[in-house]
């Protein structure tokens, strides 16, 4: 075997090893299920270490094998609370991203929007209107070129599934933030989107990565 094909070998294991890490302990950080395959595996090398994309497809297939039918029902219920959302919050352009729009999540790590205001206290007054509690917070995005932005983050939950709203100025809908995983700019789906996902489950992921 060759150094490449041997490097492409170790990188699909710790992919899979990695991805059944995210899988069973409900972890989100890939680097960090990436750390914990490599001490399992042995891999310590980074150079041969996966991508964040390349964990991703690992966990798309794993659950489409092992958690078919689960997996599909808690990604319906979750788009649907996305959509149940994205209504109340419908002035702020809310676009549903992570998890739940490529149908990887389950309802513990809950549903992430991007909504769009150049003054972050208007969702705050959108959240007191509708009586929410809510807990703020802030993320760090990276853009292209390098830059990277901390936005406004609120926190609450609906029933027992955690939402996070992240408040982008409205400029980033024309230039958003990079995923983390495809490094690609993250767009996002519009309400009308998802609602249609729930009538084509398999379109999610293919939407999300631009295929």
């Amino acid at each position: 075997m060759s150094g490449r094909d041997r490097s492409s070998a170790l990188k699909e294991r710790l992919a899979y090893e990695a991805a059944r890490i995210m899988i069973e302990q409900g972890l989100s950080d890939f680097d960090r299920a990436r750390r914990k395959a490599a001490e399992r595996t042995g891999i310590l090398d980074r150079r041969n270490w996966p991508s964040n994309e390349a964990v991703h497809e690992a966990v798309l297939t794993q659950r489409r094998l092992f958690l078919n039918s689960s997996q599909t029902r808690a990604t319906r219920d979750l788009r649907t609370e996305a959509i149940e959302a994205m209504r109340v919050f419908d002035a702020f352009a809310p676009r549903l991203v992570g998890a739940v729009l490529t149908g990887t999540a389950d309802p513990q790590m809950g549903v992430e929007l991007f909504l769009f205001a150049d003054r972050p206290e208007d969702v705050l007054f959108a959240l007191m209107d509708q009586q929410i509690p809510w807990q703020e917070g802030e993320r760090t995005f990276r853009y292209p070129g390098g830059l990277r932005c901390a936005h406004p983050v609120f926190r609450f939950m609906a029933g027992d599934i955690p939402f996070e709203l992240a408040i982008l100025p409205w400029r980033a809908q024309r230039h958003p933030p990079l995923d983390p995983i495809t490094e690609r700019p993250q767009r996002g789906a519009t309400r009308d989107e998802v609602a249609r996902m729930l009538d084509e489950p398999d379109s999610a992921y293919r939407f999300e990565i631009g295929k």
